[in-house]
């Protein structure tokens, strides 16, 4: 149906949220509290209907679903949505982390709630839009706007050092993508469309697809971020809100590896072949090397943040392995992280907000004081590490299956990384969580209370269940990825045969 449906309400469902929260007025207490109700009940509703939306998405086909298209900038440019298998799992992800994010800031954000709170639901509509986008334009214009709430979400609400933060990520991601906006351009030339469906079927001269290639990666590198493009993620997790480091881990950072499995891999069949050697690299080092950064940290959420981008090296060696287990295992793995990730950072805020600091040696024995904190920690900490029987452990394995099987080099210096993990995530929770309650500050720290439980308990049972439980994910990645591949094996192998034939 060509018309206004579900996609479009879960774009505009946020809006009508954040225009009803900017009407309030009355005294400061009761509009932040409207405020942050109109917020919860508006991320609820939008997560009900991606339920829908996921219910009437069919898993076992390729094609993109739920299609809209209407009349936009001229009959090229169109305002066109759709959903396949390696977009629809991400809608649901941010409709799913958007309620907890709401209740992550229920407490901790003690100034400007209206505007906070209608930054977050903006920012929402702009993040769904990214993976339902079927137009290049559409989904430059998404993939940029996004910049915008997460830099004043961070300026406004972060740390002491929140304006470096905040100007150091929007700096760094918005100069990656102007070479991908001349990108964009040149395909429009080169093919008369910004369709990208239609994008899809056609194909580049292997000059053009070298150079959109490397536009497209520049991007989609610093947003990931890819090694040594990363270092504004630890300054933008330490100093953003609670419920910022959520969203940035759990879902900004996926819009580079979906960028790669939408646009780089299809759309530059021959420049992705050629330069998988070079990513594979990169991974690697970014696995190793962030991993040691990670054990030298002594602040928690830094830690974290460099744990991300080693992840993140998993998620670009899987994809460019070109291997249905390599994709597979690279795709749910964003999931898994985006989960696990965001559960780390909320387990952070718990402390934060009692203690109302990150360094590590500020903490030590809290299972004498906060046993159920430490039992949930102590879940997301082993996901974090890859253990089997968590979600974590999934992805980890099917990325090094394909990596092993395109290189095995690649694959050995990569489970280096699983190693370093198991160091860094097992010395940050001996540190905090074991020994003597010998600090005087800590003896009055409480447990985590109901509304912490309902932010962290629902996250411990999904990361328990889709590490016994991978299938629902994973088959609904397996149809467009068999097709990606089938398509991509070809369009190489017709390179191949044109190059032998050439005089």
């Amino acid at each position: 149906m060509f018309g206004f449906g579900i996609l479009s309400g879960l774009l505009v469902l946020p809006l009508v949220g954040a225009a009803f929260i900017l009407t309030l007025r009355g005294d400061k207490a009761s509009v932040r509290s409207n405020a942050r109700m109109a917020a919860l009940i508006t991320t609820i509703i939008t997560f009900a209907l991606a339920l829908v939306a996921w219910n009437r998405f069919d898993t076992a086909s390729p094609q993109f679903q739920l299609l809209e298209s209407h009349g936009w900038l001229s009959e090229t440019i169109r305002f066109k949505l759709g959903v396949d298998g390696f977009s629809m799992p991400f809608v649901l992800l941010t409709a799913f982390l958007m309620p907890f994010c709401i209740l992550a800031s229920w407490e901790s954000i003690e100034h400007r709630m209206k505007e906070y709170m209608v930054a977050f639901l903006v920012l929402e509509t702009l993040m769904i839009g990214v993976f339902v986008a079927l137009d290049l334009v559409l989904f430059y214009i998404f993939f940029e706007a996004g910049l915008i709430p997460m830099f004043l979400i961070i300026g406004i609400w972060g740390g002491k050092r929140r304006i470096y933060a905040s100007f150091k990520f929007f700096l760094y991601t918005l100069l990656g993508s102007v070479l991908m906006l001349l990108a964009i351009m040149a395909m429009y030339w080169s093919a008369g469309t910004t369709d990208i469906t239609q994008l899809l079927a056609h194909r580049f001269g292997k000059d053009l697809q070298t150079w959109l290639w490397l536009a497209f990666f520049a991007s989609f590198a610093v947003k990931m971020p890819m090694w040594p493009v990363h270092t504004w993620l630890p300054d933008a997790h330490v100093e953003a809100p609670t419920a910022g480091s959520v969203i940035l881990a759990g879902i900004l950072l996926k819009m580079g590896g979906y960028g790669f499995i939408r646009f780089s891999i299809p759309m530059f069949p021959e420049a992705s072949a050629m330069f998988a050697p070079m990513v594979f690299a990169l991974s690697v080092i970014a696995i190793i090397y962030t991993s040691l950064v990670a054990l030298m940290q002594e602040d928690i959420k830094k830690l974290i943040a460099y744990s991300s981008v080693a992840h993140m090296g998993f998620v670009t060696m899987g994809l460019f392995t070109m291997t249905p287990q390599g994709i597979q295992g690279a795709m749910f793995q964003m999931v898994s992280h985006g989960l696990v990730s965001g559960a780390l950072f909320l387990c952070v805020g718990v402390v934060y907000d009692r203690m109302h600091t990150r360094e590590i040696k500020a903490y030590g024995g809290l299972t004498n004081r906060m046993p159920i904190y430490a039992v949930l920690f102590m879940v997301f900490t082993m996901a974090n590490v890859g253990l089997p029987g968590t979600a974590g452990f999934v992805g980890e394995f099917l990325t090094l299956l394909g990596a092993f099987k395109a290189n095995p080099w690649v694959a050995f210096f990569a489970t280096f990384g699983v190693i370093l993990s198991a160091a860094y995530a097992l010395w940050l929770y001996r540190r905090v969580m074991f020994g003597e309650l010998d600090k005087p500050e800590l003896k009055g720290i409480t447990d985590v209370s109901r509304r912490e439980m309902v932010l962290l308990v629902p996250l411990a049972a999904l990361t328990v269940y889709y590490g016994v439980r991978p299938g629902p994910i994973l088959d609904a990645f397996a149809a467009p990825t068999d097709l990606l591949l089938k398509n991509y094996q070809a369009a190489v192998s017709a390179a191949k045969l044109a190059m032998l034939a050439a005089p």
